[in-house]
C-alpha cells in the first residue's frame, strides 16, 4: 500500500508541474501580469479544464464514493482495489499528458523569475497536499486506510492547480519589484554614465521593431551599434540588455519603447534616457487597455517630453494622429513621410514597389537626394526607412553611407517576409502582428504579384477594441480587390471577414473557414499550385482560443 501511496504521489506531482509550466507560460505572455492572466483562465477554460482533466477528476472523484458505499466485506482488499484505479488512472493521464505537448506560438522561457514562481507554486501545491493528508489523518489511524478518498480530494486540487500560478505571482511581487527596482536603477545610471553614448528611443503604435532594425543597419554604416533584440520593450527587457551587454565599444544604443496604458513610455524612457525620439505610428492597437487614441497619443508624446532640450524629435508625419503630435512640439523636430513631401525634410519620391523589393528617390533637406533601392516589401517599410535615414541625418551620415546601409537592410522576421521554398509556391508571412494599415499594406504588397493567383491565411485583427469588428470587415472587403482563395482561421472571430468578402462578391466556395492554423496549412497544401503566392497575416497569440 505505502508503494501505490509513492507512486501515486510522484504521479500527481508531475501532473501539477505540467500544468503549472503551461499556466507559467501564459502569465510570461500576459507580462506577468495577474489580472490580464486571470482575465485568460475565465475567458478560456477550455484550455485550463481540458476534457481530459475533467475526465481524470470525475474518474477519481467517483472511485473515492464507490470505495466509501460499498460494503467493506473484503477488508484491505477492497482499499487495494480502488487504491489501484487511483494509481492506474493517474499514470495512464499522466502519459498522455506527456505525449501531448503543448507547441507554444511563444515557447516558455526559463528565466530566474519563472524558477522562483513555479519553487513557490509548488510549494503551494505541496502545503494543499499536506492539509489534506492531516485532515484524513484526524479521522483515521492510518492515512493509507482513506487512500482513495484524499486521492480524489487532490483530483480536484489538480483541476484547479492553475490558480497556483497566481498565488506564487502575488507573494513574489514584492520580492520581483525589489528585483525589478535594481536592475532598473543599475542600467539607467549606467546609460547616464556613457557620456559618449546616444541613445534613440522609438515607440509608435505599429512599426517599432522594423524601424529599429532599418535605423541599427543604417547608422552601422558609421558607428558602432547596440539594439535591444526582437520585440525587447519593457523595462525589465531594456534592462537586461543595457546590464548585460552595453558597453563603452557602443556609440549609439537603439531601444523600441512598448506600452499598455498611459505612464509606461516615461518609465521605459527615463530608463534609456534617448537624444533621439521616433514616433512612427499612432492608431487603434491595444484598444482594449487603452480605451481611446487620445490615451495613445498622449503616451507615446511622454517619448517627446523625455528627450532633452538639445535633443531632436523624429516623426512619421504622413500619420495623422502624429502630425498632431508634431504641430504641437518646439523642440528641434524633423518630419518624414512619403504622402507629406512638401512639409517633410526627409522623404522618398519616384517609388518602385515590386514583389521583390522597392526603389525610390530619397530626399533629405540640407543633404540632398540619392537613389535607393531596397530588398524590404511593401511602401510601408520606405517609411520605417525614412525614420532611419532621419536619425542618419542627425548623426551626420553622408547621403552615400545612408544609402549603402538602405541597401543591407534585410527583413525582419515574420514581418513582410519574402519566403521561396523552391516549390514554385512563394510565401509573404507577414504573421508577427496585424493592424488595419499593416493589413492594408500587406494586401499592397501581394497585390504587386501580378502574375501569380493570390491566398490569404488570416485570423483576422485583435486588439481594437470597439472598432475591431469594423476594421476586420473592411479588412475583408479588401481581400476580395486582391486574393483569389481566403482561408480565415476561427469561425467566430471572422466572421466579419466573411461578411466583407460577401459584400464585395467574393466567390463563397474560394473561402474556406479552419479551427487552426495547423489545419489551415493542411488544407494549403490541397489548394496550392505552382505559381502561386501565399500571404499569412497575423497569427493569434496563445492567449486566444481561435
Amino acid at each position: 500500500m505505502q508503494v501505490i501511496i509513492l507512486l501515486f504521489s510522484i504521479c500527481w506531482f508531475m501532473l501539477c508541474v505540467i500544468k503549472l509550466k503551461y499556466g507559467l507560460n501564459m502569465l510570461q505572455i500576459e507580462g506577468y501580469k495577474n489580472e490580464k492572466y486571470i482575465e485568460w483562465i475565465d475567458g478560456h477554460k477550455d484550455k485550463v479544464f481540458t476534457s481530459k482533466d475533467k475526465i481524470y477528476t470525475v474518474i477519481s472523484i467517483i472511485n473515492a464514493i464507490f470505495f466509501m458505499i460499498l460494503p467493506n466485506v473484503y477488508g484491505d482488499k477492497n482499499l487495494y482495489f480502488h487504491a489501484t484505479i487511483n494509481l492506474a488512472f493517474t499514470f495512464v493521464f499522466l502519459v498522455l499528458n506527456f505525449k501531448t505537448k503543448y507547441n507554444a506560438k511563444k515557447p516558455f522561457v526559463l528565466t530566474k523569475r519563472s524558477k522562483r514562481l513555479i519553487a513557490v507554486a509548488l510549494l503551494l501545491v505541496i502545503v494543499d497536499f499536506t492539509i489534506v493528508v492531516v485532515l484524513i489523518r484526524l479521522f483515521a489511524a492510518k492515512i493509507s486506510q482513506f487512500f482513495p478518498i484524499w486521492a480524489g480530494f487532490l483530483a480536484i486540487i489538480y483541476l484547479f492547480s492553475s490558480y497556483y500560478i497566481a498565488g506564487a505571482n502575488i507573494i513574489l511581487k514584492p520580492i520581483e519589484n525589489k528585483i525589478n527596482k535594481k536592475y532598473y536603477e543599475a542600467a539607467s545610471d549606467k546609460i547616464k554614465n556613457m557620456r559618449n553614448l546616444t541613445s534613440i528611443g522609438i515607440t509608435g503604435s505599429y512599426g517599432k521593431t522594423s524601424t529599429k532594425f532599418a535605423s541599427t543597419t543604417i547608422l552601422k554604416e558609421k558607428y558602432k551599434v547596440l539594439n535591444t533584440p526582437e520585440s525587447y520593450n519593457t523595462p525589465m527587457g531594456i534592462s537586461k540588455v543595457v546590464n548585460n551587454q552595453l558597453d563603452d565599444e557602443y556609440e549609439i544604443f537603439i531601444s523600441e519603447l512598448g506600452a499598455t496604458k498611459v505612464g509606461d513610455i516615461k518609465e521605459v524612457a527615463a530608463l534609456v534616457n534617448p537624444r533621439l525620439g521616433i514616433i512612427t505610428s499612432i492608431g487603434p492597437c491595444h484598444l482594449e487597455t487603452f480605451k481611446s487614441v487620445e490615451n495613445i497619443m498622449r503616451t507615446k508624446y511622454e517619448l517627446i517630453e523625455m528627450l532633452p532640450m538639445d535633443g531632436v524629435a523624429i516623426f512619421n508625419y504622413d500619420n495623422k494622429y502624429v502630425k498632431k503630435l508634431a504641430d504641437k512640439t518646439f523642440k528641434k523636430k524633423i518630419l518624414y513621410g512619403i504622402k507629406s513631401i512638401e512639409d517633410a525634410d526627409v522623404f522618398a519620391a519616384d517609388i518602385e514597389v515590386g514583389s521583390t523589393g522597392s526603389k525610390f528617390m530619397l530626399c533629405i533637406d540640407g543633404l540632398g537626394t540619392v537613389e535607393c533601392e531596397t530588398k524590404l516589401l511593401g511602401e510601408h517599410n520606405i517609411l520605417n526607412i525614412l525614420a532611419g535615414a532621419s536619425a542618419a541625418k542627425v548623426l551626420g551620415l553622408s547621403l552615400e553611407e545612408i544609402a549603402r546601409g538602405i541597401s543591407k537592410i534585410e527583413s525582419v522576421e515574420h514581418r513582410l517576409q519574402l519566403i521561396d521554398p523552391g516549390t514554385g509556391v512563394l510565401v509573404v508571412d507577414d504573421a508577427y502582428n496585424s493592424n488595419p494599415d499593416g493589413a492594408k499594406a500587406a494586401l499592397d504588397v501581394l497585390d504587386a504579384f501580378t502574375d501569380r493567383r493570390k491566398i490569404i491565411i488570416t485570423p483576422g485583427m485583435v486588439e481594437l477594441g470597439a472598432v475591431e469588428e469594423e476594421e476586420n470587415e473592411k479588412f475583408g472587403k479588401n481581400i476580395a480587390k486582391v486574393c483569389h482563395i481566403a482561408i480565415l482561421v476561427g469561425q467566430k472571430r471572422t466572421e466579419p471577414i466573411y461578411r466583407g468578402l460577401k459584400k464585395q462578391k467574393f466567390n463563397e466556395n474560394n473561402i474556406y473557414v479552419v479551427n487552426s492554423l495547423n489545419e489551415a496549412s493542411e488544407l494549403l497544401k490541397t489548394l496550392t499550385k505552382s505559381n502561386d503566392v501565399v500571404l499569412f497575416e497575423n497569427d493569434l497569440p496563445d492567449t486566444y482560443n481561435e
